[in-house]
């Protein structure tokens, strides 16, 4: 009996991170909306959120660690709860993220709307499939689809710098949106750092299935 409700407990877990997951990536998509709509309420919005996202956090940490107090799991339960610790803590950070892509809005409603160099929405899909895919790799326990979330890193880091360079040219031609241009750098900086969020979730998933840390591996094999 003890065990089946230590089950239960761990679904409840899983459940509330879930949860957890979906405020993360509201966070995101208005943000980046808000953005490129230069819209005051959707910012209003995600503030409010990421009220609830700390919330949440809290609620998740305290529950994961009583888990690890009471009930003092062996084996793989022990590595689900601490990575659902770790994972908890990546989902707030993509909502500080996302209120880091409001504060640039913020500052872009006080200037000149522009056209700039640079596709948002699709940086802001896709880091938002990342999350999508590397929380449903924690829903379905399938570590293969959390290794494709660490492999489309590289992408978002490629557009990030193309994003980077394409907008430092336009200050040098057009200094008078200097302005636009660098809250446009941070905004794109914002969201490759929501996508590496997305990897570390992947990699926490990959550390819950397989027991296997994979967080150097690529830095390793580049050495």
């Amino acid at each position: 009996m003890p065990r089946i409700h230590f089950q239960q407990q761990l679904a409840e877990l899983k459940d509330k991170l879930l949860a957890m997951a979906a405020l993360a990536q509201q966070a995101v998509e208005s943000s980046v909306d808000a953005y490129l709509q230069r819209d005051k309420g959707l910012c209003q919005y995600v503030k409010q959120n990421e009220a609830a996202i700390n919330t949440a956090q809290r609620e998740l940490d305290e529950m994961a660690y009583e888990l690890l107090a009471k009930e003092q799991p062996m084996a793989i339960d022990l590595r689900f709860i601490l990575s659902v610790i770790k994972i908890n803590g990546d989902l707030e950070r993509i909502g500080d993220q996302s209120m880091g892509i409001v504060r640039r809005t913020k500052e872009t409603l006080a200037a000149e709307p522009i056209e700039l160099p640079v596709d948002f929405a699709a940086m802001g899909e896709f880091a938002g499939r990342m999350i999508r895919s590397a929380v449903q790799s924690l829903l379905e326990g399938d570590a293969r689809l959390a290794d494709s979330v660490r492999e489309m890193d590289d992408e978002i880091d490629r557009m990030n710098r193309r994003a980077h360079s394409d907008l430092l040219r336009m200050i040098q031609d057009q200094p008078q949106y200097t302005q636009q241009c660098m809250n446009g750098i941070l905004v794109s900086r914002n969201l490759e750092r929501i996508a590496d969020h997305a990897s570390n979730i992947a990699t926490d998933v990959i550390f819950w299935i397989r027991g296997a840390d994979v967080r150097h591996q690529l830095s390793l094999a580049i050495d």
